[in-house]
């Protein structure tokens, strides 16, 4: 059965706010957008969406201040340069207003319900979607919408899974999900692990999901981050990365290859990508490694 792509729906209505730069990207029912706006001395917008979105301040320009007020006509204010995280549940009217600012940098990820219950499994409190949680400053929020900004603003992600992973991070942190301990205790089993390591090292240089290899688990998203690092000792992404380095070395041991075709050929962005990671699993640059080989040889 395919899937239907989720697209937010936003109604908006803004003023004094222009755009010097948007990034955009599709996680697994989270629609991420990054953007960095210009501010008239007072600009402002009021906002509703159809599906709930958390926003992320992460960084902001001047000595002025940002408000927000929701529906209930509550008005929560942030001065300063700290990142600020808010949950905005669907249908809730908000307005922000800017006083002061030069420049807004802000992540919003808007989010499919049914997709985030899908992520969570039984583990997601339903009442907590309907909750509003504004200006949050809370330096674990703070750190992995940081991590997911910085990989979006790169273009090309690190892999998927680890866009996936972060995401995940984040929403539980917010929402408070707890795994059922004898997941959170314990890890695959010996037969679901390998399949799951098969398929990595089957698909390294494709885009993996994390979604497919919780499938593949028999696990919700959440459940299957949890047990895999406990089986294997490192996320899933972290895996794929090193599946990815061990074949390039097969690659490169094998016939004289140019860097730029073994990253291409192995699912890395580009040569300086392939280059970063293969010297932090290695511990050498692929080239101080086929000097190596050949000097063994």
């Amino acid at each position: 059965m395919t899937v239907p792509v989720f697209r937010p729906c936003m109604t908006t209505r803004i003023e004094g706010f222009s755009v010097d730069d948007l990034k955009w990207r599709m996680f697994d029912g989270v629609f991420a957008d990054l953007w960095s706006v210009r501010c008239a001395p007072h600009a402002g917008g009021d906002y509703v969406g159809r599906d709930p979105r958390v926003v992320v301040m992460l960084e902001a320009q001047g000595a002025g201040s940002l408000q927000f007020e929701t529906g209930d006509q509550r008005g929560h204010r942030r001065s300063g340069n700290a990142m600020t995280v808010s949950y905005v549940p669907a249908g809730l009217p908000m307005r922000g207003h800017v006083a002061g600012l030069s420049r807004l940098r802000h992540l919003d990820l808007h989010l499919d319900t049914a997709a985030l219950h899908r992520r969570f499994a039984g583990d997601l409190d339903p009442a907590r979607l309907d909750v509003p949680r504004m200006m949050l400053d809370d330096e674990r929020l703070a750190a992995i919408a940081g991590l997911i900004a910085t990989d979006m603003a790169q273009g090309e992600p690190l892999t998927a899974l680890y866009g996936e992973s972060l995401v995940t991070a984040l929403l539980a942190a917010l929402f408070e999900v707890r795994p059922a301990a004898t997941v959170r205790g314990g890890g695959l089993t010996e037969r679901t692990r390998r399949k799951v390591c098969d398929y990595i090292e089957a698909n390294a240089a494709r885009t993996i999901r994390l979604e497919d290899l919780a499938r593949i688990a028999g696990l919700s998203v959440s459940h299957f981050s949890h047990a895999f690092k406990a089986s294997v000792g490192m996320a899933p992404h972290r895996w794929q990365l090193r599946a990815r380095v061990r074949l390039a070395q097969d690659l490169l041991a094998r016939s004289p290859t140019s860097l730029v075709d073994v990253a291409a050929s192995t699912g890395f962005c580009d040569q300086a990508h392939f280059t970063r990671v293969f010297k932090s699993v290695v511990g050498v640059t692929p080239s101080v490694w086929m000097r190596g080989q050949r000097a063994d040889g």
